[in-house]
């Protein structure tokens, strides 16, 4: 393996552990940090599958015996087996700054195509019933408008445009910003959100806590911006918690663990027999807004996808029945239908 450790342009790397060097070159790149715990489990996974040898010392026969055990022996997900890869051409290449050849000849695991969950506007009224508080107000911001559960979550009482009816995505996936929709329905259950947050950061300020969390060096730039009220979570934490990169104690907003526990549960509770999670939300939302009548466009820049393909996923879905044919079953008489399998049983 040639080692090429500054051909990327790259600071020098000041850790010693080579878990180290992965977090302080994803922290350089300003990767998100479940990015962060996600590159790190698969490193670390990686290293201990082949008795802890520093991975400078393996080759890509190596690799693909990890990825064989993950796909033959784990039997992981597709998407899985993807993920451990983009972790380890990161890790080798970004970090250990390593020339790899022998990458370009393992195989990629080919995604297979799968529609999505998607719930009808009755059976998503039957679990919002069921949820209460904040929980249910954020199920109703998933749906209403489409966002991720991690944009939901993110979101800053200054991305909250009442005056136009509008709610601004910030560094969404891909780290692109969009404008969605504001509801008219959670208007007032926004409003009462903010109220309730604001004691919470009301309170923050008497204690003289931290401030929240700012994206990429904005801290730095402007080092009072994260205990304005403008830069506070629109879904705060209640309790306050340690930040993993800084140490700093300070409020996070709600967690997502929290929120799908609180809408498995519900989901239970309405009986449904769909494996509906919180990103069906996403799903009913662009499902329905094509059955209402809306232009893929629309529905595409609503959902912040690059690539209008990845929307058309929902109008397979809408094709329900096979392209909405109707069964030649469905035209026979029910006495016909009757009859004949009395005839059947003679």
């Amino acid at each position: 393996m040639t080692m090429k450790s500054g051909s990327q342009n790259f600071p020098p790397l000041t850790s010693v552990k080579v878990l180290d060097q992965l977090r302080e070159r994803i922290r350089y790149m300003h990767y998100s940090i479940r990015t962060e715990e996600t590159y790190v489990y698969w490193v670390r996974l990686f290293i201990r599958f082949h008795g802890r040898r520093h991975p400078a010392t393996l080759s890509g026969s190596d690799v693909e015996a990890f990825l064989s055990w993950l796909a033959n022996t784990r039997k992981v997900a597709v998407s899985t087996h993807k993920q451990a890869l983009a972790a380890l051409l990161f890790f080798y290449g970004k970090v250990l700054g390593a020339e790899l050849p022998w990458m370009k000849e393992i195989g990629r695991p080919q995604v297979k195509r799968r529609l999505p969950v998607v719930l009808s506007v009755g059976e998503i009224g039957r679990i919002l019933a069921l949820m209460e508080g904040e929980h249910r107000l954020f199920a109703e911001l998933l749906y209403g408008t489409g966002l991720r559960i991690t944009e939901g979550l993110q979101l800053r009482v200054k991305d909250i445009d009442f005056e136009r009816g509008a709610i601004i995505v910030r560094e969404g996936k891909g780290g692109k910003d969009r404008i969605v929709m504001l509801p008219q329905r959670l208007r007032s259950g926004l409003r009462e959100q903010l109220a309730r947050g604001r004691v919470l950061w009301d309170a923050d300020q008497a204690a003289g806590r931290a401030g929240v969390e700012m994206p990429d060096a904005l801290d730095r730039k402007y080092p009072r911006a994260g205990e304005s009220w403008t830069w506070f979570w629109v879904f705060p934490q209640a309790d306050h918690s340690v930040d993993p990169r800084t140490g700093v104690v300070r409020r996070h907003h709600m967690y997502d663990q929290t929120f799908q526990r609180a809408f498995k549960r519900a989901v239970a509770r309405a009986g449904l027999a769909k494996p509906a999670t919180p990103h069906t939300l996403r799903h009913s939302f662009a499902t329905h807004l094509l059955e209402g009548g809306y232009d893929i466009r629309t529905v595409q820049e609503l959902l912040g996808h690059s690539d209008v393909s990845t929307t058309m996923i929902y109008t397979h879905v809408l094709n329900r029945g096979g392209r909405r044919v109707v069964s030649p079953l469905d035209r026979v008489s029910p006495d016909i239908a009757g009859r004949a399998s009395m005839s059947y049983s003679v």
